[in-house]
């Protein structure tokens, strides 16, 4: 009599079904590692990332690109508000000059902006990802050159309006923006993990244009000390604003020999600020030491005949040898205001 093999019991049934069914189950499809290496090409995100965009888009670049911009919006809003309460003592200070003054630059006049942006620790700000930080020195230039501002001074703006304004490229300002400077922070905060902000911005905008009647035009010079990623953005940095006054301004700014000088001559006063704890141009009673004020300090940064001596009697001397006054006859070289901003310092009331 052929007899039948017993049921399996219950407990051994769910024993056979389990060892089936455990263990994540494969893909729908695989998807192909020469897709990923693309998308990570174009967008930097990490492998596990590059195929969860894939897989939703089915294998699709735009799509995937697409699912990683909406990802990214939904991801960086919460990561943001995350870490917003995480003090930000390290970051990078951006300088951009689009015009040195006096007429000669396409731009005409004085164009400049500093900006400071915060981060956690000084691993982020020396990676490639603080690359675009210095793109924002352009967009509150943009701003105050939409407002037709004209100050002849450094003047702060607002972080507000900066946070919204389009986002600037740094080797294509022409290009059309990708975003805002908000949301440029907001997905470098995803891609590093650490709370980014930005602290303080100034800008200076005078339309200055050199006549042949004019006798007085405005200069800038600037440096950016410990410059990064071949950009001026550094820890420290200065922009120093110039005024020359002389009968003979129109002939000399003209010749490119005086214009090489000057340029040197911006460069090096920008450094010295940086270089000594300047606090101001002239002395003041609130200096506590000499060389806080920039005219009593000795002029080391500029080389050749007049190294060593005060500022401001190396700016005479200085202004005779080229031209600009004859012996005690009023003009010359003389330096209105500076800006210099160190990473993370306490202001100045």
């Amino acid at each position: 009599m052929l007899r039948l093999a017993p049921r399996p019991s219950l407990s051994l049934r769910s024993f056979l079904q389990c060892s089936y069914t455990t263990g994540t189950p494969p893909p729908a499809h695989k998807v192909p590692l020469a897709l990923v290496a693309e998308l990570r090409k174009q967008t930097q995100v990490s492998i596990s990332k590059a195929r969860e965009a894939l897989t939703h888009s089915s294998g699709s670049i735009p799509g995937a690109l697409e699912w990683l911009q909406q990802d990214l919006i939904a991801t960086g809003t919460a990561k943001a508000a995350k870490v917003s309460s995480r003090a930000t003592h390290e970051g990078l200070v951006s300088v951009s000059v689009l015009s040195h003054g006096a007429g000669l630059n396409t731009a005409g006049g004085v164009r400049a902006a500093m900006v400071e942006l915060n981060c956690e620790t000084d691993f982020v700000e020396g990676t490639s990802y603080s690359q675009g930080w210095p793109w924002t020195s352009r967009t509150p230039l943009r701003s105050s050159l939409s407002e037709g501002k004209g100050t002849g001074a450094f003047a702060d703006l607002s972080l507000d309006e900066l946070h919204d304004a389009p986002l600037l490229s740094h080797s294509d300002p022409g290009s059309a923006p990708a975003g805002t400077v908000s949301t440029a922070i907001r997905d470098t905060i995803v891609k590093v993990g650490e709370n980014i902000s930005l602290r303080r911005a100034r800008a200076i905008v005078e339309d200055a244009p050199l006549s042949p009647t004019t006798h007085s035009a405005l200069r800038l010079g600037s440096y950016v000390h410990g410059t990064l990623h071949s950009l001026a953005c550094g820890r420290v940095a200065s922009l120093a604003l110039l005024n020359l006054r002389s009968p003979n301004l129109a002939t000399l700014i003209r010749n490119e020999t005086f214009r090489t000088d000057l340029g040197v001559l911006e460069r090096s006063l920008a450094r010295q600020i940086v270089g000594f704890d300047t606090l101001s141009i002239k002395s003041m009673p609130e200096n506590t030491a000499e060389e806080q004020a920039l005219y009593t300090q000795p002029f080391i940064t500029l080389a050749g005949e007049f190294n060593g001596l005060p500022v401001e009697e190396a700016l005479r001397k200085w202004s005779v040898s080229h031209g600009l006054v004859e012996g005690e006859e009023e003009g010359g070289v003389e330096v209105l205001d500076f800006l210099k901003w160190t990473v993370g310092e306490t202001e100045q009331a």
